[in-house]
């Protein structure tokens, strides 16, 4: 099948629904690609946005790192001249005028050794595992026993050791990045855990890791994985939702409003049936003042075909009462006809003048049998019944024989078949000739009549007589007759078959009810 047979079969709301798929497709396509820019854009925004933050604060805990080690070295290098405790003093006094950096500390000599130190850093467990550091170095490592990071600087002379504390290292990451779930300080062996999640909440965590200090610490950083929710998705998608629900409204209206009602004036059309009564057409068909005028045009045509059909059954009744006057007319004639001849006939003064009246009668009888006949055939419409026609026949011709025949038998075996009036015609002449051939010829002998059917629209019609011979001899009368019936069973289209004592002949007729 090709496409367009295929979709000339489709229904119409399917093909109205190919069609504005068709057509709004590019649209819609265009749409799609518009809505899915939008969403990886949104979606690379919020990623940018978590980057930032993670960014922001590894910065800042790295700016407290810088902070605290520029003003370590600063207050180590000016106490680098002095001895003993007097160095420390110093060099606290310059860290005090300093905001926002760790006061506790300790100094070293460049090979290590402590010279003094100021709070609850001394000793080697907070500081222990830090390299010597030339002057202008630095080196960090997460602080092995207390929660802080332990920072070296190198300075003229020596170093300077302090610890920042966890909680300015939280303070500092969550000034500027509140947001943040997860943050830890990573130096290779030990981790410093400064942000935590909250157990009871397992969020999806975007992580990134930031280098500070040289590459010494790895700061590991965790937002919230922020990401289009499906409220966006359908924002950014609602040109492409607007575009189906548009089409689908389209395709439901076009089907509920018209197609619809359409299939239900179709159904009521279908199943009228004259018969039954008035056309009965939906009265509700949907708000389509289109198919409502629709439906009255047609209760219109069908009001008017219905008065046409009136009209003809009456002028057709009308034409079969005068048909059927015309041949009780006819018959009347005929009759009346018939009656003269009789009339005529008995006032003949020969004997041959009175059988010429009466073969004519008999035939103008014949004649008129056909047409009573043919007048019951318009009222049953099944054309002429051959049985009530020959026994009529054979009745009048009983009647009517002459004095020396009017013991004359005429048995009867008849088929009851229908037939046109022609070969009506045809066989109420050809029984009147060979009856009355019968019975002037040798009327003491019986005449036997036979119709039988021998198929679907053919009867064989026999009469047998002694006096029926095939090869008679050249009586004037004889080859007269011969020609007579012979010329009538060429009107029934047929061959007369002659046999000694019966003559036969095929005639059509009309199939059984």
């Amino acid at each position: 099948m090709s496409l367009p047979d295929w979709f000339a079969r489709l229904p119409t709301a399917a093909k109205l629904l190919l069609i504005l798929t068709a057509f709004l497709l590019p649209i819609g396509a265009g749409l799609t690609l518009i809505g899915s820019l939008g969403i990886r854009q949104a979606e690379a925004a919020l990623q940018g946005r978590i980057q930032d933050q993670a960014r922001t604060a590894a910065q800042s805990v790295e700016s407290l790192v810088a902070r605290n080690a520029l003003a370590l070295r600063i207050a180590a290098s000016g106490a680098a001249n002095l001895r003993g405790k007097s160095q420390c003093e110093d060099a606290r006094r310059s860290l005090e005028i300093a905001p926002g950096v760790v006061h506790d500390f300790e100094l070293e000599t460049a090979d290590g050794k402590p010279v003094c130190a100021i709070g609850a850093i001394g000793g080697t467990g907070a500081t222990g595992g830090l390299p010597l550091v030339g002057p202008g170095g630095i080196r960090l490592r997460v602080s092995p026993v207390s929660d802080g990071i332990a920072m070296r600087v190198g300075v003229n002379g020596g170093m300077a050791t302090a610890v920042i504390p966890v909680q300015e290292l939280r303070s500092a990451a969550l000034h500027n990045a509140p947001n943040i779930k997860l943050m830890l300080l990573r130096d290779g062996d030990r981790e410093l855990r400064l942000v935590a999640p909250d157990p009871g909440n397992d969020p999806k965590l975007s992580v990134t890791e930031w280098p500070i200090g040289n590459g010494g610490l790895i700061v590991r950083v965790g937002s919230t994985a922020e990401q289009v929710n499906t409220l966006d998705r359908l924002m950014l998608l609602l040109p492409v939702l607007m575009w189906v629900l548009a089409a689908l409204i389209t395709w439901l209206l076009v089907s509920r409003l018209l197609i619809r009602p359409l299939k239900r004036l179709e159904r009521a059309v279908v199943q009228y049936d004259p018969a039954e009564g008035p056309m009965q057409l939906p009265q509700k068909l949907g708000p389509a003042t289109e198919i409502q005028e629709l439906r009255d045009a047609f209760a219109r045509a069908v009001d008017r075909i219905e008065e046409s059909e009136r009209e003809m059954s009456g002028a057709l009744e009308g034409q079969r009462r005068l048909v059927r006057e015309v041949h009780h007319r006819v018959k009347n004639n005929l009759q009346v006809v018939a009656s003269l001849l009789n009339i005529h006939g008995r006032s003949a003064e020969t004997g041959p003048a009175r059988a010429a009246y009466a073969g004519i009668g008999r035939r103008v009888g014949a004649l008129s049998i056909v047409h009573r006949n043919h007048f019951a055939e318009m009222e049953e419409t099944r054309g002429i019944a051959l049985r009530p026609l020959i026994a009529e026949l054979a009745a009048e011709l009983r009647a009517g024989a002459p004095e020396e025949a009017r013991k004359l038998n005429i048995d009867l075996e008849v088929d009851g078949v229908h037939t046109t009036q022609d070969v009506a015609v045809a066989v109420a002449f050809l029984v009147t000739e060979i009856v009355e051939f019968s019975m002037l010829n040798c009327p003491d002998d019986p005449i036997d009549i036979a119709l039988r059917r021998t198929s679907e629209l053919t009867a064989r019609l026999s009469l047998a007589s002694p006096v029926l011979v095939p090869d008679g001899d050249d009586n004037p009368e004889k080859v007269q007759f011969e020609r007579i019936i012979g010329g009538l069973a060429k009107q029934l289209r047929s061959s007369l078959d002659r046999k000694l004592g019966r003559y036969s002949v095929d005639l059509p007729v009309f199939p059984p009810v």
